[in-house]
């Protein structure tokens, strides 16, 4: 599911909803004027970041395992924000890596 943008405007609401939280506010208010499908989708995925940094926050809260798999799992979505905000710069709809998928199809009536 690789598409190409044309439009400036769309390109930074995509990047823009990878820049924290309030970033991801930012390009949802902007995405709801005109809606765009490249903005939608980098809000799609960003907001999946997003859920997943917070459930990786209570697995942190399990002593030993739970600080294993947040170290983890706090990796996983570091590469996984590169990528996507790569991917928003470059103008390209692909899903960052293990969740994207998941998180287009459990968003998609988020954007």
């Amino acid at each position: 599911m690789e598409h190409q943008t044309e439009p400036a405007q769309d390109k930074a609401i995509g990047i823009i909803a990878y820049i924290t939280v309030i970033g991801l506010i930012i390009a949802f208010i902007l995405n709801m004027e005109k809606k765009n499908a490249f903005g939608s989708y980098h809000i799609r995925q960003a907001l999946g970041i997003a859920v997943s940094g917070v459930a990786i926050s209570f697995i942190a809260i399990v002593p030993v395992i739970g600080w294993i798999l947040a170290v983890i799992g706090s990796l996983l979505i570091l590469v996984m924000w590169v990528i996507g905000i790569i991917n928003a710069i470059s103008g390209n709809m692909k899903p960052v890596p293990v969740l994207g998928d998941k998180f287009n199809e459990w968003f998609q009536g988020v954007g």
